[in-house]
């Protein structure tokens, strides 16, 4: 039996794709593995990178994180390229239903949050999700916004 990820020491997270659930509507999530080499590594765990404007694509049978930015490691013998390719590790039954699910209209994958597991892996959580119209970020505002008011409301008593 696992832990839970907040409770565990060594779970920690590098960075987390916040305007995700604001522009996609998030069907499903997978936890996948990343190939990383040693210097990105050793960059992650100074917590410098940004997810935000990446995204995931199933191509040749594999999944690949594009546009992902992990800032150089300056005391690195083998520097990286900090905007390169990298490839995410999924199961076959992952990866076909992954590639399914893309061809159907407007679904993408989007990574939403980079971190160490409790082992001290790299993972990183990919949604499948379908991109929001702009009457759909609306109604989420004024839903999360009442949410507030009310908590607000029954704060106070008012």
């Amino acid at each position: 039996m696992s832990k839970k990820p907040n409770t565990d020491p060594n779970y920690k997270v590098i960075a987390e794709n916040r305007r995700a659930r604001y522009d996609y509507a998030i069907e499903d999530d997978i936890e996948c593995g990343i190939i990383l080499m040693g210097s990105e590594v050793k960059a992650l765990r100074e917590t410098s990178a940004n997810i935000a404007e990446s995204y995931a694509e199933v191509k040749d049978g594999e999944l690949w994180l594009v546009n992902s930015y992990i800032s150089p490691y300056e005391r690195a013998m083998f520097k990286h390229q900090e905007r390169r390719r990298r490839k995410l590790l999924v199961s076959k039954r992952e990866l076909s239903r992954l590639w399914n699910e893309t061809q159907r209209k407007g679904m993408t994958i989007v990574p939403m949050v980079l971190y160490f597991n409790h082992k001290g892996f790299v993972k990183l959580k990919v949604g499948i999700a379908k991109g929001k119209k702009l009457h759909d970020k609306r109604a989420t505002e004024a839903k999360r916004d009442w949410g507030r008011q009310k908590q607000r409301l029954l704060r106070h008593g008012d």
